[in-house]
């Protein structure tokens, strides 16, 4: 397994991050107990859940189930960096969501309890809440770091302007702020490259792409469909996307096919490979999808496959950051 550190902090942490979307849900529980050791055996030590997981059975159901295997012992708490997230709704109640001082304290007591632990290592702001200052958020941070309940702090689905306000309002507090955030990037969805990562790089934020392979878009879509084996790739993100990227598809798994390599792989080790990130989040069903993101981990794709992927799924613009002014 390869290793890096969680943005600026001393953290390290593994280049693949075992997302918990599927686990106890779209997997059997078997399953799920058999990918969660079967990941730290391999050296995987990054896990990441969220309070709502779980919603279709009930909201918090990851984490119980998260808690159960960690009940099981063998060190399995003490070895992971387990990250969790507040924002979302829980309840029907008005103070039950967001990211108001009483709400992410509270989000967190029941996140620790669900997941039978002391603490979160990584306690991730899933999304920017509008209504609440930034004195506020930071507050209610502290308090939990202060406690020994938060080890750090980290953001999802921030622009790269809010990753600019929270980190000069946390500078302002003597407070090291968000140290990762968690953004949706694949071949597909790019917008990523114009600010978020710049302005995460420049505050030294490390960047965990959710959806690596755009919900199983990039996994061997069209070739699962003609199969009839194709689960998350006929509905929702991905068949939408489907729909108008159908040709580029067709084209990316003739050149996985050339490669030798299944498309999950390609997909998987391009958004590996790119400035920035520190680790995809992926979320696997089986075993078998595992092992595909750990060979993802061996393989180097070359400029000229490179050059044709950005063919296929150009950048937005002319690639890189947005412009920054005027160029004269």
């Amino acid at each position: 397994m390869q290793y890096t550190y969680l943005g600026r902090t001393a953290l390290k942490v593994s280049r693949l991050c075992l997302g918990t979307l599927n686990l106890g849900v779209r997997a059997s529980d078997e399953e799920s107990h058999a990918i969660l050791d079967t990941a730290l055996d391999r050296g995987v030590n990054f896990i990441d859940t969220a309070n709502q997981y779980g919603w279709q059975k009930h909201k918090g159901y990851t984490e119980e189930f998260l808690g159960g295997w960690f009940a099981q012992g063998g060190g399995r708490r003490e070895k992971v960096v387990l990250g969790t997230k507040v924002f979302n709704p829980m309840t029907d109640w008005p103070n039950d969501s967001g990211l108001s001082a009483r709400h992410i304290i509270a989000s967190c007591e029941d996140s620790l309890r669900r997941m039978g632990t002391d603490w979160i290592d990584l306690f991730q702001m899933h999304h920017i809440d509008r209504h609440a200052p930034w004195e506020e958020v930071w507050q209610a941070m502290e308090t939990l770091t202060r406690q020994g309940k938060v080890r750090y702090v980290g953001s999802s689905n921030f622009a790269g302007w809010h990753i600019a306000e929270a980190q000069e309002a946390a500078a302002r507090r003597h407070f090291l702020g968000i140290v990762s955030e968690q953004s949706v990037y694949n071949l597909v969805t790019r917008h990523v490259e114009l600010e978020l990562i710049p302005a995460a790089q420049r505050y030294g934020v490390g960047v965990l792409a959710w959806s690596p392979l755009h919900g199983g878009l990039l996994s061997g879509a069209l070739r699962k469909l003609a199969e009839g084996t194709a689960m998350k790739t006929a509905q929702g993100r991905a068949a939408q996307a489907l729909e108008v990227h159908r040709d580029a598809v067709a084209a990316y798994e003739k050149l996985c096919d050339g490669l030798g390599a299944d498309p999950a792989e390609v997909g998987l080790a391009w958004v590996m490979g790119r400035p920035g990130i520190t680790a995809p989040v992926i979320g696997p069903r089986s075993l078998d999808q595992l092992t595909g993101a750990f060979k993802a981990m061996e393989l180097t794709l070359s400029d000229e496959v490179l050059a044709e992927l950005d063919g296929l799924f150009p950048p937005i613009g002319n690639g890189g950051p947005g412009p920054e002014a005027w160029a004269w």
